[in-house]
């Protein structure tokens, strides 16, 4: 478990500092050995931790840099002062461990030994020093507004690397801990994180009765205005919410709101990389922005469309619609996308996410277009490249679509200059598959395998552009996605229990003449988007008698409140509802564990199973230095 040895008990002696590592730490000395016990700066770096401190800019894909390298060279190069070491704050270190653990954990890296928070680092009252205090100033200058206590966020409208975008969803969450947070979804192809940011009253926690919403952007990744707008969305709501503005407030306390703003970064860079190179001055092949190859980066590493890699659900849905008792919802992934489709890391990610939170309402931020689609993107006839074919909850949609489009500037107004496409008279809006079919979208996979209505947002003709023309964008976009959020307080809600007062997961919600049911999430509470009107709802539940209700939606009632108590009956289920063999398959996901990542094993030197190595291990055992098993989780 590293080197830790004692070190000598002879006095001190400041030397400068040397390491090239370490030349930004805000202090000029530092003392051998140091606290983990390195007797010399070429013992130090002959070590796996003053390596690890090399790379972890590159392994962690530019997050938490450089707060994780100066915090390592606290300790590894502490400070040296009138001939006495100087140990660094237990505070700084547990802020840096909660905000950056999740990028070791994406990477199947364990929080390395000489960062352990209770056994090097020390208290104020021990006379500790911060060794992040520099950055935090510079920070502080860059990120807030001195005149009002650093409540409000300076948006910067410009374009943003990878570790630029990680960086500030950091520090949003960072500046509004009580209602945001960072977590990640999984790892692009390249390894780069695909990283959501969280505002809720209670983030990292679903509250009974809150609907769960989502927005995605950059899904290609030369699509790229959806992903800048969703990073300036972040700052904007924690900023207002902080200064007081009402509207942000209710939004955020009664709804907990997803942002992922890049669902491919990797197809991110080459589009980015690609509009430099056609920017560069010397280049007398300049296409501009609008230009951008069309498709450049528009795939992932792995050369895939993520928007034509989803199960296809639809034409599941197509062949057994005919079918009496067959459902149009929580349809199960068949086996053969499993064994015959190469499935993307993002897609893969995106699928577990939809499945592990009850989310009600979704937008994909696209470009190419000035429009919003709404499923099914899939024809219902396979001959018929351009088919009207609406979801049993067309009106649902079409709804959800003209809140975007109308609060849009420019959007539902018929005589926008479009790009290529006719929507004349449409108001901005269109079914997918009336526009243009394609199977294997995520929309259509949303809708058909979990409780999700998710709409696809065209944003413009320009996929990439300039910026100049990010702010005036944010202005005519800020409203229709503030909008859009507020549509998941529509239609009805409540919790189905037992008579003892239990939620029952998984209970579904019908809606007579609308074949398309919703289940309760884990403590018996459902969402269910409605039109107002007169609607006939029944709750049911396998071992349960089935109730229902009549119930009246006013125009000027946004969300009514409608709960059923179930009683038990002998397990005699009901045919529309259980009598179905593939409902039992619903829960089997990824059934061959194709993405089960170092799952395989390997034997040790004394023959015992060991862990297959993580794909960074590499970067430590070929340069002959003592193996850093302190780096592998579950060693």
């Amino acid at each position: 478990m590293g080197r830790c040895r004692t070190p000598a008990e002879e006095k001190p002696q400041c030397t400068e500092m040397v390491l090239g590592y370490c030349q930004d730490v805000p202090y000029s000395h530092t003392t051998f050995p140091n606290i983990v016990g390195h007797r010399s700066r070429q013992d130090l770096e002959m070590g796996a931790e003053y390596l690890l401190l090399s790379v972890i800019h590159g392994l962690l894909n530019g997050e938490c840099s450089p707060d994780i390298r100066l915090l390592g060279c606290s300790v590894l190069a502490p400070r040296c002062q009138d001939n006495k070491l100087m140990k660094p704050c237990r505070s700084s270190c547990e802020m840096v461990k909660k905000s950056c653990i999740h990028a070791f954990e994406a990477i199947q890296m364990a929080w390395p030994y000489f960062l352990d928070c209770d056994r090097f680092f020390v208290g104020n009252e021990e006379g500790c020093y911060d060794p992040l205090s520099e950055l935090k100033d510079k920070q502080d200058v860059a990120f807030a507004n001195i005149s009002d206590g650093g409540l409000f966020t300076v948006i910067q409208f410009t374009y943003h690397t990878n570790s630029q975008m990680f960086s500030i969803l950091k520090k949003t969450a960072a500046k509004c801990p009580h209602i945001s947070q960072t977590y990640s979804i999984g790892r692009s192809v390249e390894g780069k994180d695909l990283l959501v940011i969280e505002f809720s009253s209670n983030p990292g926690q679903h509250d009974i009765l809150e609907p769960e919403i989502k927005l995605i952007g950059n899904m290609h990744g030369n699509e790229v205005l959806g992903r800048e707008l969703l990073i300036f969305l972040a700052q904007y709501l924690c900023s207002e919410y902080l200064l007081g503005n009402e509207r942000i407030q209710t939004i955020i306390n009664t709804t907990r709101i997803h942002i992922l703003p890049s669902m491919n970064p990797d197809g991110y860079e080459v589009a980015a990389s690609e509009v430099a190179d056609r920017n560069d001055p010397e280049n007398i092949y300049q296409e501009g922005h609008e230009y951008n190859g069309w498709t450049s980066g528009r795939a992932n590493a792995q050369n895939l469309d993520l928007n034509r890699n989803f199960p296809d659900l639809t034409s599941i849905f197509y062949n057994r619609r005919r079918f009496r008792h067959f459902r149009s919802d929580h349809i199960p992934i068949p086996e053969s996308y499993w064994l015959n489709k190469v499935i993307a890391p993002e897609t893969y990610a995106i699928m577990k996410w939809i499945r592990s939170h009850p989310f009600v309402i979704s937008a994909s931020l696209h470009g190419g277009e000035l429009v919003i689609s709404y499923p099914f993107d899939l024809s219902r006839h396979p001959n018929e490249e351009r088919m009207y074919s609406p979801t049993p909850d067309g009106q649902i949609f079409i709804q959800l679509a003209r809140t975007y489009a109308d609060a849009h500037a420019t959007m539902s107004n018929n005589d926008t200059e479009r790009c290529g496409a006719s929507f004349a008279n449409k108001g901005g809006i269109t079914n997918g598959a009336q526009w243009y079919s394609f199977a294997g979208g995520m929309s259509d996979f949303n809708y058909l395998h979990s409780n999700c209505y998710e709409i696809t947002v065209e944003l413009g003709c320009d996929k990439f552009p300039s910026e100049e023309e990010l702010y005036p964008e944010w202005r005519r976009n800020k409203e229709a996605l503030l909008s859009f959020m507020e549509f998941v307080h529509r239609g009805i809600k409540g919790i189905v229990k037992d008579e003892h007062g239990n939620g029952i997961k998984g209970a579904t919600i019908s809606v007579r003449g609308m074949r398309h049911d919703i289940t309760t999430a884990e403590d018996g509470d459902y969402w269910r988007l409605l039109n107002p009107g007169v609607h006939i709802v029944t709750a049911a539940a396998s071992g349960h008698a089935k109730v229902t209700k009549r119930i009246h939606l006013p125009r000027n009632t946004l969300v009514g409140r409608v709960d059923f108590v179930l009683k038990k009956v002998p397990r005699e289920p009901s045919l529309d509802y259980f009598n179905i063999p593939e409902l039992d398959n619903y829960e089997r996901f990824d059934p061959f564990n194709q993405f089960e990542q170092y799952s395989q094993r390997e034997l040790g030197e004394n023959g015992e199973e060991r862990t297959e190595k993580p794909w960074w291990w590499a970067y430590f055992s070929q340069l002959g230095i003592s193996a850093p098993t302190w780096l592998l989780r579950n060693y």
